[in-house]
């Protein structure tokens, strides 16, 4: 009760005008980007494709944001997450088209079942670290595929299954493909505000302590293992969500080329980093730039000057030669840089001297672990005064 009226009172100091003054421009640019997007197809800007690429891109941006959250708060290797989309996404689809069962209830399932996976994935995962535990993720996703593969009467093989009943049904193509933009609009906002509020909780600060030093954690009496699974099935359960909804769109379709195969992970851990790794926020950003990015030079009818090739042929030279060049100049992310630039930007205008060492004279490690250790201190105290008076009556 203490939390929730303390995050009451929280929200309470936000919303007043002192509040909102402080806040940074960064939310406000976030807010009007999506208020954007909401608006973009009223203003008769976007036909029915640009729409169905739209939505695709968003669940795109879903799936980058789920690994993110595992990934770069904990620091869990993990190339294996589409083993979560196709969960998600083939459940649901075979439930639908094998047994007619409604959409809604399938999409509960799927979600289920990569919560499931999740937790079986995490748990052997939880014993291994570095190159062994990236090993260990990538074997599933191509064992899995294999299995598509030899049962292709039950799950399509590579092909993938015909399209499953549509979620949402709004009379005409073009109404349809409205309605399931706005509805994974909502979905991606859902789920960025989900993640973003979680990871900056306290919890939040646990996963990040985690991915710098697990020793540091268990020193302050927390249990790195319960935080690292919890991030992982949660993680299975945002990815099987999107794509379970992903498959009942037009955009969509339970297929291997859409869910599970190594070029979808490898572009979800590009999208990552280039946003900036470890920031849920930079995941928008680099799933956006990478989709987009990959989408034009796709479908570029630009023809490169001296060598006389069209752009679109060689299109993942291109896009793929582009992300590194990319990576080399901003190791950290676009997000992180930008940030790093206005700081000393605003540094310079207000007149004052970055100081070399803040808080006492702490690292960013020591003062998160710090606050851990106390929090720790005043919860045994605590339980320990509850247990004498317990004891004297």
């Amino acid at each position: 009760m203490s939390d929730q009226m303390s995050l009451l009172g929280h929200l309470r100091r936000k919303l007043t005008i002192t509040g909102l003054v402080g806040t940074p421009i960064r939310y406000y640019v976030a807010v009007l980007f999506f208020i954007g997007l909401a608006v973009a197809p009223s203003t008769g800007q976007m036909d029915v494709l640009n729409m169905l690429t739209w939505t695709a891109s968003f669940y795109f941006i879903m799936w980058v944001i789920s690994w993110d959250f595992v990934v770069g708060y904990t620091g869990q290797v993990s190339f294996g997450h589409t083993l979560f989309f196709a969960a998600g996404g083939y459940t649901t689809a075979i439930l639908n088209i094998d047994h007619s069962v409604d959409p809604a209830i399938g999409i509960v399932a799927g979600t289920i079942v990569a919560a499931l996976a999740g937790l079986l994935y995490a748990i052997p995962a939880l014993r291994l670290e570095g190159h062994y535990l990236a090993l260990f993720t990538l074997l599933p996703p191509l064992i899995l595929l294999r299995l598509f593969r030899m049962f292709r009467d039950t799950t399509g093989g590579s092909r993938g299954l015909p399209n499953p009943e549509p979620l949402i049904e709004a009379g005409s193509f073009s109404a349809n493909a409205e309605a399931n933009y706005y509805l994974s609009l909502v979905l991606l906002i859902l789920i960025f505000a989900i993640a973003w509020v979680i990871t900056r909780s306290d919890t939040g600060k646990i996963f990040t302590a985690i991915r710098e030093s697990e020793d540091a954690v268990e020193s302050a009496g927390l249990n790195p293992a319960k935080y690292k699974l919890f991030a992982m099935v949660f993680s299975a359960m945002l990815g099987g969500f999107a794509g379970a909804v992903f498959v009942h769109t037009p955009s969509g379709s339970a297929s291997p080329s859409q869910l599970l195969e190594l070029a979808v992970i490898i572009e979800i851990l590009i999208a990552s980093i280039v946003g900036g790794f470890g920031t849920i926020t930079g995941g928008v950003l680099g799933g956006f730039l990478v989709y987009w990015g990959r989408d034009w030079l796709r479908n570029a009818d630009q023809t490169i000057p001296v060598i006389d090739v069209p752009m679109a042929d060689i299109d993942i030279l291109l896009f793929y030669g582009a992300l590194l060049v990319l990576l080399y100049v901003l190791a950290e992310g676009i997000l992180p840089w930008w940030y790093r630039q206005v700081d000393r930007v605003l540094t310079r205008v207000r007149g004052e001297e970055p100081s070399a060492v803040a808080d006492g004279g702490q690292t960013w490690l020591k003062r998160q672990i710090g606050s851990l250790q106390t929090r720790y201190d005043e919860n045994r105290e605590e339980n320990t005064g509850r247990f004498e008076d317990r004891r004297k009556k």
